[in-house]
C-alpha cells in the first residue's frame, strides 16, 4: 500500500493522547482581544478535546501521529 499523505494543516493543529483521542486548541484566540474579558481569554489558553463526531475524519488526516 502507498503512503498516505498528511494534511499540512491538520498536522499543525491537532496532536493524539496515547489513549486515542484527539487534542486541540480553542478558537478565537488569535486577535480582537480587547473586548473580550480576562476570564474568556484565559480559558480559550487551555486545550481540550475534539468531538467524537470529528475525530475519525482528523485521524485520516493524520495518519502518521
Amino acid at each position: 500500500m502507498p503512503k498516505l499523505k498528511t494534511h499540512s494543516g491538520a498536522k499543525k493543529r491537532f496532536n493524539l493522547t496515547k489513549s486515542g483521542k484527539v487534542k486541540r486548541a480553542r478558537a478565537f484566540k488569535s486577535h480582537i482581544l480587547t473586548k473580550k474579558d480576562t476570564k474568556r481569554t484565559r480559558r480559550l489558553r487551555t486545550t481540550t478535546y475534539a468531538d467524537e463526531t470529528n475525530e475519525r475524519a482528523i485521524k485520516k488526516m493524520i495518519p502518521y501521529k
